[in-house]
């Protein structure tokens, strides 16, 4: 439940969705557990804490549910050839390529300058939500067709590079870029968990994915309230903080 909780939380309020959290967390205590059984259990409470903090930021009238429905059926295919690629990638390989991917997002954010016409917050009213040109959303949607399979692969969601691409390429508020992130998740991470369950590959995670879940549903409502109150260039500076603190230990303990 804490841990669902604090996953659930933090998930929400950079728009990631947790997975992020969850699978290195996992991985330090299931050093034996195949990936496949990690990331279908992360992307089962991924989906839930997506789904809860979709419905806070629908209250609050930052989603762009139109970006989002294009790019989580762009991510569709992706989401599942990743489920079918997990099993068949060992432990030390999957450990160095997620703390490489989260190391070099961190990076990225971190000497990528803010601009101030987009790290703007909404003050409780609706977000003006820039339309996308045609160039803008084919670049989109190639996005997201390669994040459907790294957020399946991996388990993570994906969220912590949707959020920077809608920032700096698509020109999106940053908090409507977390809202609209965290919608574009909850239906990519379905499509992920769906075929890791039909593979067989979640085996006996049942019953820690079911405890997890609780405190993701409860840690998005308390996300999503928490992004109301937060500047928008600490949830960058926080996004970009926890992929580098976790992206480098997993890159230190797969090259020992």
């Amino acid at each position: 439940m804490p841990l669902g909780l604090i996953v659930g939380t933090f998930g929400t309020l950079i728009g990631a969705g947790g997975g992020f959290i969850l699978v290195p967390v996992l991985l330090l205590l299931y050093p034996s557990e195949a990936p496949g059984a990690i990331t279908s259990i992360s992307l089962i409470v991924v989906f839930f804490n997506a789904l809860s903090g979709s419905l806070a930021y629908a209250r609050a009238k930052t989603i762009d549910y139109r970006t989002g429905l294009i790019f989580s059926l762009a991510a569709a295919p992706g989401a599942i050839f990743g489920a079918m690629v997990t099993s068949t990638i060992d432990r030390q390989k999957f450990n160095l390529i997620f703390g490489l991917l989260l190391s070099i997002f961190s990076l990225l954010l971190l000497v990528r300058p803010a601009r101030k016409n987009i790290l703007t917050t909404h003050q409780g009213k609706p977000l003006a939500i820039p339309h996308l040109s045609s160039t803008k959303l084919t670049i989109g949607i190639a996005m997201s067709a390669a994040l459907g399979f790294l957020s399946s692969f991996l388990g993570i969601g994906a969220g912590f590079i949707y959020v920077p691409a809608f920032i700096y390429i698509l020109d999106f508020p940053v908090h409507a870029a977390t809202a609209t992130s965290l919608f574009t998740l909850a239906l990519m991470s379905f499509t992920g968990a769906a075929t890791h369950l039909f593979a067989g590959l979640l085996e006996n995670g049942w019953k820690l994915a079911l405890g997890l879940t609780p405190g993701a549903v409860l840690g998005a409502q308390l996300g999503a309230r928490l992004s109301r109150r937060i500047g928008a260039t600490w949830i960058l500076r926080g996004l970009a903080i926890a992929l580098g603190m976790v992206g480098l230990r997993f890159v230190v303990a797969a090259w020992r």
